[in-house]
């Protein structure tokens, strides 16, 4: 009788070679009908690509449109591709191009890092670099680096074409405001925008404020841009905003070489063009909505530019809420007996179900800071002498050391990289070792780059604190103990201050610690 070995359904399946799951990734930098024509096209040759391989399954084609390459936290379907690779829905990646994957250097090498870990690798068609057999991440490097040199000349290029035609007045805005609509390069209004953005004007000559005709739009339920909630600072965007008179002031924001906007505030040229376009509010109206609105700054202590409430009063833009993480705003409560000032929530005051942090009085968080620092005079040796006898061992010799360590085994690190590249330059090293070997070798010299600035910045952070404590002991031990609350004291202790309920409040201190402390009211 012959011998019969059963075999289990499970490893049937394991018998049979399963197929390549494989995807592909494109991407176009806008959404020009050209782009979206070229981006059709690669859905279509990628689609054809994989399917014609008999030993590959189709698992998908990830990209991203009008979206430029420098940023990969804004490529929403290169985001969905990593997912699908943590999930194990994918095993191979083919893409175009290093630069249509990603044009800046670290988010390459750390994409390819991640995805390599999942066992998941990448085909760059142009460059014909394949991460599983590539010679060495060294190559992916340099032609990532050039890659993001490409884009800082693209920027350069694109800025230096926006200033031409911002100098003669061809400049198409891509991104109207509300109210506005772009058609064929022109802005055109939306009349039912329109009326929403005359009666916003109105409403602010009538003297009312941001947040009240935010308020009554969201009440009203006025449609927004994007379909969300009016806010103070919507409001606030369109009653500021020149291109409502018909006119134009170009570059009133700016890109750094590292792709992030910024406000401009004289660090380069603007360029203003009157008559740009149709008008939706006179000069007249627009010009008294800014006085009005200078004058609001001027009766509160804002000056226009500034960060919001920092010059307003001693404790603007300092109480947090420990609910929703929300700043609170200064308000005006009025009661039988008169009124007094309180400190509430902004998440509770716009959206009450989002935060139920209720307010707290100006008074109760004036006394409450009083007896910590009363409380903190009398404890300050068993409290804050300790912390600083800790800092300054921190400070010592241990830490010079540590860098000294720290910088010894950088250079020998760089030292065994130069030696095996002029071993594989001779042909003594093959290329399969010297991949794994420089593998290694950059591995061990990211992190201890990463280790240095961790040091550095502890080292750093620490001097800053041991100041700050120095400066608190000082005052303490010198000072009698306060009867009231001073701006000066506050403003050169305290960082901010944290309210965990009506009753607890908490002061975080320049020098590192938070003291809790009970409301008195």
């Amino acid at each position: 009788m012959r011998k019969v070995t059963k075999i289990d359904a499970s490893s049937v399946v394991s018998l049979v070679s399963k197929k390549l799951r494989v995807a592909a990734y494109c991407r176009v930098s806008t959404a020009s009908e050209e782009q979206m024509e070229s981006l059709a096209a690669q859905k279509e040759h990628y689609e054809k690509y994989i399917k014609a391989n008999h030993g590959w399954e189709f698992a998908g084609l990830y990209y991203d449109e009008g979206i430029t390459g420098t940023k990969k936290e804004k490529r929403k379907g290169l985001q969905a591709m990593i997912t699908a690779c943590e999930l194990k829905q994918i095993d191979f990646i083919i893409t175009k191009s290093i630069s249509r994957f990603a044009r800046n250097t670290l988010d390459c090498l750390e994409m390819v890092r991640k995805l390599i870990d999942l066992g998941i690798f990448l085909y760059f068609e142009k460059e014909n670099i394949n991460t599983q057999s590539m010679e060495s991440e060294l190559i992916l490097s340099i032609l990532s680096s050039m890659a993001q040199d490409e884009s800082s000349s693209i920027s350069e290029n694109n800025k230096w074409g926006a200033k031409i035609r911002f100098k003669n007045g061809t400049y198409k805005i891509s991104y109207p405001p509300y109210g506005y609509a772009n058609t064929d390069g022109k802005m055109e209004i939306i009349p039912d925008e329109t009326e929403i953005v005359r009666g916003i004007f109105k409403c602010a000559l009538a003297g009312k404020g941001s947040y009240t005709i935010a308020r009554e739009l969201n009440e009203s339920k006025a449609p927004t841009k994007k379909g969300g909630k009016w806010t103070g600072t919507s409001v606030r965007d369109i009653l500021s905003n020149e291109k409502y008179t018909g006119d134009v002031l170009f570059q009133k924001t700016y890109t750094d070489s590292q792709f992030n906007r910024h406000t401009n505030r004289g660090q380069h040229e603007q360029y203003f063009v009157p008559n740009h376009h149709e008008a939706i509010i006179c000069h007249k109206d627009f010009d008294a909505v800014q006085a009005v609105i200078r004058q609001h700054g001027s009766e509160k202590n804002i000056d226009k530019g500034s960060s919001k409430y920092l010059n307003r009063y001693v404790l603007s833009g300092k109480i947090i809420c420990g609910n929703c993480g929300g700043h609170f705003k200064r308000r005006t409560h009025y009661t039988a007996r008169g009124s007094y000032i309180a400190w509430t929530c902004q998440t509770h005051i716009e959206h009450k179900e989002e935060c139920a942090m209720k307010y707290i009085s100006e008074d109760g968080i004036n006394k409450a800071f009083v007896l910590m620092m009363n409380k903190l005079k009398f404890g300050y040796k068993s409290v804050l002498k300790p912390l600083q006898n800790g800092l300054k061992a921190m400070r010592g010799e241990s830490r010079i050391t540590a860098l000294a360590d720290l910088n010894e085994r950088i250079e020998k690190n760089a030292d065994r990289k130069r030696v095996i590249a002029e071993l594989v330059g001779k042909g003594f090293l093959d290329a399969a070792l010297f991949t794994k070997e420089l593998s290694d070798i950059m591995t061990e010299a990211e992190m201890l780059k990463q280790e240095k600035k961790r040091l550095e910045r502890s080292a750093t952070g620490n001097h800053q604190q041991l100041s700050e404590l120095d400066a608190l002991i000082h005052y303490l031990s010198r000072n009698p103990e306060i009867i009231e609350f001073e701006d000066a004291i506050f403003q050169r202790f305290i960082e901010n201050i944290v309210v965990y309920s009506r009753d607890e409040i908490g002061f975080c201190m320049k020098c590192g610690i938070t003291l809790r402390e009970r409301m008195v009211n």
